[in-house]
Parts: structure tokens; C-alpha cells; sequence
């Protein structure tokens, strides 16, 4: 099966700065009642992929939409530089990453631009959430996207974790400064890469398709205690619900 056929498509640099970098202005959206995921189509003309797209994210990956993909390719992952502040965009809690990092996928490479927070986790696995999954969002300057996604488990207490929820800003808008160094986001990363990959949106408005999605398949872990301490801040769960497969297939 050929990767290129699964996965072509683009998103532009408008959606890139309106819907990652600031947080998402114009119309109001949120997780729960009228401003939640099952309205978003509705909110705005801007949103009606939301509700018409076809290759929505996140997903349930499971046997039954996995195929076994001769040549994968490895993730080229080059996180070189560390992280310089820590913002609460009203939806989620999202660090910076200073300029120089990077992946390579498809023999294009892809800058590291921020890394964000979701629970529960967006995408399951054999229909499991996980209490927490990170986003490492990646552009290039067409406004072509990647995400890998990193799962958190329950177990011990996350060291990046903590870093970062003792600086997060507890209000909305808020902007901290952090020091997090490229070998301690590095040793948040599993040793084994692998991971599945399908075309997939954006999972908050403008839900915008076109998406790489790169979901790892080794996990790190967080307690408890800091999944609260989140979750509470975020005032419940900040994750939309998978979305119908369609015609998609998951490579691995």
C-alpha cells in the first residue's frame, strides 16, 4: 500500500497561526453544552468541517483498521532545543519550543513548534483512553502539519510534568517563563519510536483535514495526583471524541 496515496494533503498557514499558535480566536467553542464538540459544526460556517469532514481526528485504533505497511519509515526526530515558556490558551496548556527542532517524515522536514496537553486522551487504543496524551505540533512554513502523540499512562509521577504544572499559568492568556532543556524533552520520549500513522484534522476548530498524524505506540507515565491537578485547571476534560474511521486505514 503506498504511503502517499493515504496521506497526501495539506493546511494552510492562515489555519496554522489561527488555530495552534494563538489558541483560536472568533467564534467561542469549548468541551462542554452548546460551545461542545458534538456543536462545533454549528458554531460557524469556519467550522463546518467539524461536522462534514471525513477524515476526522482523533480515532480508535484497533486491529480491525490497521494494516501492516512494508517500509514505514522511521520518525527523524531532531529535538535539539529546549522550551521558553508555558501559556494557558483558555483551551489547554501548551509549552514553546524555542527554533532548531524539528522531525523528518515523507522527506520533508517538519519545525517543532509547541507541545500540548489533552484528558482524556483524544485517541484510543483498542477503545481505551488514557488519562493523559501530549500533542508535539509541527509546521512547515506552507502550513503543511505533523503531530506525533504521546500517550501517558497511570503509574509513576511524570519529571516533565511537574516542570511544567509548577509553571503553568492558572489563569487563561496567561504567558510564564520555563527552562526545560532539549535532553529533558528528549528523555520524555519512549526509547522504541514505533508508531501507527494516519491522515487525520485538527481535533479542535476549525477541525481542518490534511493533518499527519504520527501516534506513538510505547507510552511514558504521570499519577494521578497530576492528572487532577490538570484536569482541574482546565475545569474537566479538555478532549473531543473520537470520529468515524470511514474509509481510513491506520499504517503500522
Amino acid at each position: 500500500m503506498k504511503i502517499s496515496k493515504l496521506l497526501a494533503g495539506t493546511v494552510t498557514a492562515t489555519l496554522l497561526s489561527t488555530a495552534l499558535l494563538a489558541g483560536g480566536h472568533g467564534t467561542h467553542w469549548g468541551y462542554t453544552g452548546h460551545e461542545g464538540p458534538a456543536n462545533w459544526g454549528s458554531l460557524s460556517a469556519d467550522y463546518s468541517l467539524c461536522k462534514d469532514g471525513k477524515t476526522q481526528s482523533p480515532i480508535n485504533i484497533n486491529k480491525s483498521v490497521t494494516v501492516e505497511t512494508t517500509g514505514l519509515e522511521k520518525i527523524g526526530f531532531d529535538y535539539s532545543t529546549g522550551i521558553s515558556s508555558v501559556i494557558n490558551n483558555g483551551h489547554t496548556i501548551q509549552v514553546n519550543f524555542d527554533k532548531g527542532s524539528s522531525i523528518t517524515i515523507d522527506g520533508i522536514k517538519f519545525p517543532l513548534i509547541q507541545f500540548h496537553f489533552h484528558t482524556p486522551s483524544e485517541n484510543q487504543i483498542d477503545g481505551k483512553n488514557f488519562p493523559l496524551e501530549g500533542h508535539f505540533v509541527h509546521a512547515t512554513k506552507d502550513g503543511s502539519l505533523a503531530v506525533v502523540a504521546l500517550m501517558f499512562e497511570d503509574g509513576a509521577q511524570n519529571p516533565f510534568i511537574k516542570k511544567v504544572w509548577a509553571k503553568m499559568p492558572h489563569k487563561a492568556g496567561g504567558k510564564n517563563h520555563i527552562s526545560i532543556s532539549a535532553k529533558e524533552v528528549n528523555a520524555l520520549l519512549p526509547k522504541d519510536k514505533s508508531y501507527y500513522r494516519f491522515s487525520g484534522s485538527l481535533t479542535t476548530p476549525p477541525c481542518s483535514e490534511g493533518v499527519r498524524w504520527l501516534v506513538l505506540k510505547n507510552y511514558t507515565t504521570i499519577s494521578k495526583d497530576q492528572v487532577k491537578e490538570f484536569s482541574d485547571l482546565m475545569h474537566g476534560a479538555n478532549n473531543r471524541p473520537v470520529q468515524p474511521i470511514n474509509a481510513r486505514k491506520v499504517m503500522q
